[in-house]
């Protein structure tokens, strides 16, 4: 397995390449939204970006956090925090249980699964080391900073290619309406009439 701190210097050298902020993506990025994405605290996102190699934490103390940090962070409709009796049942388990996996560390998978999907988690955002949950959550954000760097690039796929082989042996009319047809799927509208 590769390793989680190689991959995200690799992933922090094309962020700061993209920015042309080298050792400063933490002025850059949203922190906070990182933070919150991740689980992990915002110092502790900070200082990965900043390229620091923090000490390892252990599973139990990753999950215990991490079940602490969406108990602080994610609110009912109403805005109140969720009582331990809630996430219980969210779980699918007893209050007693879950105080055990908050003391241990150690959570059911189904558990944690139920937990995760009902508020809308990563996968493995209760276990992955914070240097393997910021990589997974930076990537969106390499995309997005990669499309308004390259905005051909969606572009460039197999089907496209086979389009513009074709093009030398098309009409300038031919060609025209292919311009106009590939501008008008490529507008910036998120959805369109047919929910596409």
């Amino acid at each position: 397995m590769r390793d989680a701190h190689a991959s995200l210097a690799e992933l922090r050298a094309r962020l700061e390449e993209l920015t042309g902020r080298p050792g400063r993506l933490s002025e850059v990025l949203d922190v906070a939204a990182l933070s919150y994405r991740t689980g992990i605290p915002a110092e502790t996102v900070t200082a990965l970006l900043e390229g620091r190699r923090l000490p390892e934490t252990s599973l139990g103390d990753r999950v215990r956090q991490r079940l602490d940090f969406v108990r602080e962070t994610r609110r009912r409709p109403d805005g109140k925090r969720y009582s331990l009796d809630e996430l219980a049942r969210i779980a699918g388990t007893s209050r007693q249980w879950l105080s055990e996996w908050r003391r241990s560390g150690l959570p059911s998978l189904e558990h944690a699964d139920r937990l995760r999907r009902h508020f809308d988690l990563p996968a493995g955002f209760f276990t992955e080391d914070e240097a393997e949950a910021l990589h997974g959550a930076l990537q969106p954000v390499l995309k997005e900073l990669e499309a308004k760097a390259d905005p051909l690039a969606p572009l460039r796929t197999p089907g496209f290619y086979r389009l513009a082989r074709r093009a030398p042996h098309m009409s300038p009319r031919k060609l025209q309406a292919l311009a106009e047809w590939a501008e008008m799927i490529t507008e910036r509208n998120p959805v369109d009439e047919d929910g596409l």
